[in-house]
C-alpha cells in the first residue's frame, strides 16, 4: 500500500482507560487485541465494503477495520442510536465528526454503507497526506501513524512523533488502532 505497511508501524497498544471499555485487566497490545477479537464477529458483515474501500484509496482493509472497531465497536456502540455517537457530533461506523467547530463534514449514506466508509477513508487519506507535508522526514510509516492520530483529533494536534497521541481520546489512539490493524491482519480477517 502507498500509504506504509500498518504491520511495520510501531504501537503500544491500548491505554488503561480505553481497555476499561471491555473491563479488562490488562493494557497496551494486548488488550488492543483483545478488543478487536471481540469486535471480529461483527465486522464480518462489512467484509466486503471493507475490502472495496480499502482497495479503491490504497488504505490497508486492516487499518479500516481497526478504526471501525475503535470507534464504533464494530457498529454495536451505535446501532441503537441511527448511527450517531459522540453526543451527536460523530456519524456512522467510523464516526465523522460532523461538528462545525470540529471536522464539520456532512455525513454522507447510511451509517454502515460503503457511501460512509468512503467519505471516512478519504478524510484518513487527507490526514495523512497533511501530515506527510507538516512532517516531510518522517518515515511512510511515522507518517501513517501521525495520520490515524489526526483522523481522531485533527492535523494541528500532532506535534512530534514521539508523542503522537498527546492530544487525542484516551492519548492512545493511534498506538490502539495500530495494534488491533496488526490484530486483524495476522488473524487473516483483513
Amino acid at each position: 500500500m502507498g500509504y506504509g505497511d500498518i504491520m511495520k508501524v510501531k504501537a503500544t497498544g491500548a491505554s488503561r482507560a480505553t481497555a476499561q471499555q471491555d473491563n479488562l485487566g490488562t493494557s497496551g497490545v494486548r488488550a488492543s487485541h483483545a478488543m478487536a477479537q471481540t469486535d471480529a464477529d461483527r465486522m464480518e458483515k462489512y467484509r466486503s465494503k471493507i475490502n472495496s474501500v480499502g482497495a479503491r484509496y490504497g488504505i490497508a482493509p486492516a487499518l479500516i477495520a481497526a478504526i471501525i472497531s475503535r470507534e464504533s465497536r464494530a457498529g454495536n456502540a451505535i446501532k441503537n442510536t441511527g448511527g450517531w455517537g459522540d453526543g451527536g457530533n460523530a456519524f456512522g461506523l467510523m464516526q465523522v465528526d460532523v461538528n462545525p467547530r470540529g471536522g464539520g463534514h456532512t455525513a454522507q449514506g447510511t451509517w454502515d454503507s460503503e457511501e460512509h466508509l468512503s467519505q471516512a477513508t478519504g478524510i484518513l487519506v487527507h490526514f495523512i497526506g497533511r501530515i506527510s507535508t507538516k512532517f516531510p522526514s518522517w518515515s511512510t510509516e511515522q507518517k501513517l501513524k501521525g495520520g490515524i492520530a489526526a483522523y481522531n483529533m485533527g492535523d494541528g494536534n500532532v506535534h512530534s512523533y514521539e508523542n503522537v497521541d498527546a492530544s487525542t481520546t484516551g492519548r492512545d489512539y493511534s498506538n490502539d488502532v495500530v495494534a488491533r490493524a496488526q490484530w486483524y491482519r495476522n488473524q487473516g480477517n483483513f
